[in-house]
């Protein structure tokens, strides 16, 4: 069903195309994070990795050094480690950022841990390496150490040297008077105990969620050392949703388009080809493609082009057809009025008015043909489907027959008289009535009728003959609209090549199909007709599609 609907698989596209964009969209965001995270954690380590480098470069010899990076981690309570640079794998990345004094930053996912690798300035042999379990306000409260411990060497000229190494940092470091700050009066009641406290801030701008470190300067109660405001990692910036939103919005437009493309190129196509037929081209048919909506489309296109190109060809031949007959019993009638006009023998001018009244007889019989067979070639005829005794028909057909003494011996080969098919009495009588008059004009002395249902489960009628027979090469031309074999227009040639045309069109609304073949006892022509000996509701439906997809089927 699936395959079959261009609707359904539309939606289940969308479904699916929804589905893989949310996981894109997931992904990118995933690798996008991935790196902002790495570069946060690198920007916040890249100032204060160079405050420590400068602090372990200042000591004059190597057992200071150490002791300086001791207390660096009793301070900080994390494991800091004086580590041979050997023993240090680095890639060129790194390696170019322990050059330029910056912290080289590795995250262990799988454990949430934190390595920092740092350079010590004029001791390429040596590298700091810091292992960070957690960070909390505790190391955070200790970062201003660092930097007042940078300061102290430049007494008096302190915030000119962090002016100077503010470009290390991505947050702003400065030294602010205590009055200009937003605190509160137990927060300045702890800057002047000696405590360093932290402020967060809920900043309703794009930064989101910040956080600043504030420390008492150490010769001074009125200054404080601020670090800060320092931004917390935002794992969904409103730049970053906006992008990914409009990313992903333009890759489903894209799928979408993919998905609605094909069914475009086949409206334009039926479009394209409806135009046509509008202009009077029927020659354009469309490419049948798959099985759902559209290709069942194209397919009914096709046919009804088919069909009503069959009509219009068939409405020609109608044309020229009836022209040709109408002619002979007009040309008839008029010379029958000249001679009755021009005769004044009253025996004679009777003779005459009885031949101009079985010419206007003909005339009649002929428009009547012509009606039955327009009827049945160009619409729905209204079929009244009935139970028929098959054997009443037939004996009707017979007893008519024989009462025209066409001195034919007609032979019914009677069926079960309980035998019932499902039909329409009236058209069911025409098809017999024509079978058995063809085969009366055209047999040498006997017809056998018979009827029933087959092997098969359908119900048929059979009308054999002992004529010439009809030859194989002309077999199908004979239910063609006025085609007779013989070529004769003239009244001894009987009928107008109407009859079989007839009871194709009967068979086929019938649901049925008709055909001839020689007959195996008689030698001449025998007419086979089958059709559903029981009709069913679906039947009966499917019958009304027939003009349609009538010429495709024939």
């Amino acid at each position: 069903m699936f395959k079959h609907s261009i609707f359904l698989r539309i939606y289940g596209g969308l479904v699916i195309l929804v589905v893989l964009v949310a996981l894109f969209g997931y992904l990118l965001v995933q690798i996008i994070n991935y790196q902002r995270a790495q570069e946060y954690r690198e920007s916040l380590t890249d100032g204060i990795s160079y405050i420590i480098s400068e602090g372990i470069a200042r000591q004059p010899n190597q057992q200071q050094k150490l002791d300086w990076i001791s207390d660096a981690s009793d301070l900080l309570e994390l494991p800091i480690y004086y580590v041979d640079s050997t023993k240090v794998s680095l890639t060129r990345t790194e390696k170019k950022r322990i050059d330029e004094q910056k912290a080289v930053v590795r995250y262990d996912a799988s454990n949430t841990i934190t390595y920092v690798i740092l350079g010590v300035k004029e001791d390429p042999n040596h590298y700091v390496y810091i292992r960070v379990d957690n960070f909390n306000e505790r190391q955070m409260k200790a970062l201003p150490i660092f930097i007042m411990d940078y300061l102290v060497y430049f007494p008096g000229q302190e915030k000119e040297y962090l002016q100077k190494i503010q470009s290390r940092f991505s947050y702003p470091v400065s030294i602010e008077s205590i009055q200009k700050l937003p605190l509160d009066s137990d927060q300045i009641s702890r800057l002047r105990l000696d405590h360093s406290i932290v402020l967060y801030r809920d900043n309703a701008s794009t930064r989101g969620t910040n956080v600043s470190i504030v420390s008492p300067m150490s010769n001074s109660h009125t200054q404080v050392l601020v670090l800060g405001p320092i931004p917390l990692f935002n794992w969904m910036p409103y730049q970053l949703a906006a992008g990914i939103t409009l990313l992903s919005l333009f890759v489903l437009s894209l799928g979408v388009y993919g998905l609605l493309v094909p069914m475009q190129r086949k409206i334009s196509q039926v479009n394209l080809a409806l135009n046509g037929m509008k202009t009077g081209d029927l020659s354009l048919r469309l490419p049948v493609e798959g099985s759902d909506e559209m290709a069942s489309l194209a397919s009914s296109y096709n046919s009804m082009s088919d069909h009503i190109q069959r009509l219009i060809e068939a409405q020609r031949e109608l044309m020229r057809a009836v022209s040709h007959e109408l002619r002979t019993p007009v040309a008839r009638i008029r010379f029958g009025m000249e001679m009755l006009a021009e005769d004044d023998d009253y025996d004679s001018r009777l003779q005459q008015v009885d031949m101009i009244d079985k010419d206007i007889e003909a005339l009649n019989n002929l428009i009547d043909e012509i009606m039955t067979y327009a009827k049945l070639e160009q619409g729905t005829p209204s079929f009244d489907f009935e139970k028929v005794i098959l054997l009443e028909v037939l004996e009707q057909v017979v007893t008519e027959t024989e009462a025209l003494k066409t001195q034919k011996e007609i032979v019914l080969q009677v069926p079960p008289e309980n035998l019932v098919v499902d039909a329409e009495y009236r058209y069911l009588h025409r098809v017999v009535q024509n079978l058995v008059g063809n085969a009366v004009r055209y047999c040498n002395h006997k017809v056998v009728i018979s009827g029933g249902i087959n092997y098969q489960g359908e119900a048929y009628i059979c009308v054999e003959d002992d004529g010439a027979g009809i030859p194989k090469e002309d077999r199908s031309r004979v239910f063609e609209a006025f085609s007779r074999l013989d070529d004769s227009r003239t009244r001894a040639s009987g009928g107008y090549g109407l009859g079989l045309s007839i009871v194709s069109r009967i068979a086929y609304w019938f649901g049925g199909s008709i055909a001839v073949d020689e007959s195996p006892t008689l030698g001449g022509a025998r007419f086979i007709m089958t059709w559903p000996a029981k009709r069913f509701k679906k039947q009966k439906k499917n019958y009304l599609k027939g003009i349609i997809e009538s010429s495709s089927e024939q």
